[in-house]
């Protein structure tokens, strides 16, 4: 492992606009809005999709590992939870190994969706990394993921967001 020297950074030089965390978040603001857009004629949000597409890759899922996930609180996953549940994309399950746990399910109408947000949110993202090489765009998660990484080390209450399973997340 290579040893780096840490950075410092000079608050003489601070700009807020053009800080990480704006940055970050904008750019979450920005594509959020974009994918409510593209799934709008599907009837779901984006919050929503992004839920059918966790549950699509982990077949065990709670309500309580998609707030660690997102940082949703449970009041707000649980409507979520409750609509797609109302719409027919997901069902609860109650787990045999553990009666307490309750296991997120797709519907077959919930992976037939689920296919097709992943597909429209693959084309909502293309225009918006124009100029961007392959390469550069693994660099750029890779980056991302290092400090997402170093934040998660950090943070107070690690639980909340920590999940190695986001590791490789697109």
């Amino acid at each position: 492992m290579t040893t780096r020297t840490p950075l410092k950074l000079s608050a003489d030089d601070y700009r807020f606009d053009d800080s990480i965390g704006f940055l970050v978040g904008k750019l979450r603001a920005f594509l959020m809005q974009a994918l409510d857009a593209t799934l709008a004629d599907l009837g779901i949000t984006a919050a929503q999709g992004i839920i059918l597409i966790r549950l699509g890759a982990e077949p065990d899922c709670t309500a309580a590992s998609l707030c660690r996930r997102s940082g949703y609180d449970t009041g707000s996953m649980t409507r979520m939870v409750d609509r797609l549940e109302d719409k027919g994309l997901i069902v609860r399950e109650r787990s045999t190994e553990d009666r307490r746990v309750i296991k997120l399910l797709l519907t077959e109408s919930g992976i037939n969706l689920r296919s097709q947000i992943t597909r429209r949110a693959c084309e909502m993202m293309e225009p918006r990394l124009e100029g961007f090489s392959e390469e550069e765009y693994v660099l750029l998660k890779s980056l991302l993921r290092r400090v997402l990484d170093n934040a998660i080390r950090l943070a107070p209450n690690e639980h909340v967001f920590a999940d190695p399973a986001d590791g490789g997340s697109e």
